[in-house]
Order: C-alpha cells, then sequence, then structure tokens
C-alpha cells in the first residue's frame, strides 16, 4: 500500500472486500514507528506485549495504562500519519463500562490513537457497542487470549474442537454486531480462521490463524529476532538483528577494555 494513503477504519471493509491483505505490526517507539510507516505497513499496533519484550515482565498482565499511554505516545510522535491501534492494558476495562470509556477515551485523546484494541467475544460486545457509540473505533480480539492467563493456566490454541470453533465464530459475529471494525484471530487451526473470515463482513487480522485471514499481525520483536526469552510457533523471523546487535556491543566493548577505541 502507499505509505502516503491514510488508512481508516473504513480503508479495513474496503481492503476485505477488494480481497487485499492488511498488514500490522505491533510497535512501541518512534524510532521503529517511524520505519514501519514509511515501509507501508497499513496498521501498527502499540500491543500489551511491550510488557514483555520492552518493559521486562513475565506476562502482559502487569501492564498500567500510563505505561502503555508512555509508548503509543512516542508510536504517534514516530510515525504522525499511521494507523495506530491502542491495546487496553489488564484491567483497564474489566472493572466497570464507565472504567472502560474513560481509558479508552484516554488512548484517543492522549496518545491520539485511532482506534483500541480488547480481548473478548460475546461477553464484551455490549461494551464494545457502548465505545463505539461514544465515537471510540474498536478492533476486537478472539482466539487465544493473553489477558487470560491466570484462568487458563497456559496459552492456549483456540477452535480445536468443532464446538469451540462454533462459539468463535458466534463470538466473531458478536463482535461484528457491536460495531467491531475488525477483529483479530489468534492461535487457532488454520481451518478455523478461514471459516470464520468467510462468514462475517469485517476483517479478521490473524495471529497464528492461518494464512486465509484478511491480515496478519506479528510482534516485531519476534520479526526481527530480538526478543529471545520466547519465540512463539506461529512467529516468522525476518532477520536476526538480537545476534547482530550482540556481537556489535561485544565488539565495542572489548575494544574499550583493550585499548582499541579511538
Amino acid at each position: 500500500m502507499n505509505p502516503n494513503t491514510k488508512v481508516t477504519v473504513a480503508t479495513f471493509r474496503k481492503r476485505k472486500a477488494a480481497g487485499e491483505k492488511i498488514s500490522m505490526l505491533t510497535v512501541y517507539d518512534a524510532p521503529t514507528a517511524r520505519i514501519c510507516q514509511a515501509a507501508g505497513v497499513d496498521a501498527l499496533l502499540v500491543g500489551d506485549s511491550l510488557a514483555m519484550t520492552v518493559l521486562g515482565y513475565k506476562n502482559t498482565l502487569p501492564l498500567t495504562m500510563d505505561e502503555a499511554l508512555h509508548h503509543a505516545k512516542a508510536v504517534r510522535r514516530g510515525a504522525p500519519d499511521a494507523f495506530v491501534v491502542f491495546d487496553m492494558p489488564f484491567m483497564s476495562y474489566q472493572e466497570s463500562d464507565t472504567e472502560a470509556l474513560h481509558n479508552a477515551g484516554r488512548a484517543l485523546k492522549e496518545a491520539g490513537a485511532d482506534a483500541v484494541k480488547l480481548e473478548g467475544g460475546a461477553e464484551v460486545s455490549p461494551l464494545i457497542a457502548k465505545l463505539v457509540n461514544a465515537g471510540i473505533p474498536v478492533l476486537a480480539h478472539l482466539g487465544c487470549l493473553p489477558q487470560h492467563l491466570m484462568t487458563s493456566g497456559v496459552y492456549r490454541k483456540a477452535g480445536k474442537t468443532p464446538e469451540d470453533a462454533e462459539r468463535l465464530l458466534a463470538d466473531a459475529r458478536k463482535v461484528e454486531a457491536a460495531g467491531a471494525f475488525a477483529t483479530v484471530l489468534e492461535c487457532m487451526p488454520d481451518e478455523v480462521g478461514k471459516m470464520i473470515s468467510e462468514n462475517i463482513g469485517i476483517p479478521t487480522i490473524g495471529i497464528g490463524a492461518g494464512p486465509d485471514c484478511d491480515g496478519q499481525v506479528q510482534v516485531l520483536n519476534d520479526l526481527l529476532g530480538l526478543y529471545a526469552e520466547f519465540t512463539p510457533k506461529h512467529a516468522r523471523q525476518y532477520a536476526q538483528l538480537g545476534t547482530l546487535m550482540n556481537d556489535a556491543i561485544a565488539a565495542y566493548s572489548n575494544d574499550v577494555k583493550t585499548g582499541k577505541f579511538k
């Protein structure tokens, strides 16, 4: 896509109708946001994965609104013309609809985000409707739900049984009816991702949900080989920058210690 073409929520539906794939990447800072915008990535997600990839937490749950907003502001400064989605942190929207509206509003007003993302299907569809009615675009998130880690105990693949696949489709239809402009599908069999994509009118953005989704999202640090602690099976590595950085820094340190640095 032309990097100078502004992406909006209307763009997502147009791309699905035209059969054109949508690219999305997680981004956490201004320099990488600037690069992603220039490279023509359609949408930037300030994912709650920054808790692990940037801030050093063991999972996404400790991330606060203020921490997420801090990074979202940086992304917006780096990519002023990009379509930016703010990933609502754990417990920023679950306690009450009033708090959810307040926090989602902060994402748009303070960080300049174009939309927010929240996890869940039928159970959050009433909240999605309230946010949309308030003028806040929503990207839904179905399948594996990282913010439910404590209740599931593991990051579990969704849709492995016919019953669960039908539940996911019903959830997708619920979030679509509530007004979500698109939905992430995370960690489910390829055929389930395909089935959902073919049976709803809004775009699906897959992450480990097969090639037939209307778009794909990846964690930038996984894509660039910058996060060695954990590599999801669905991640595709396009570079090994972590290794390059380690070699460069080690060479610098050695030059300093041996007196070669000038």
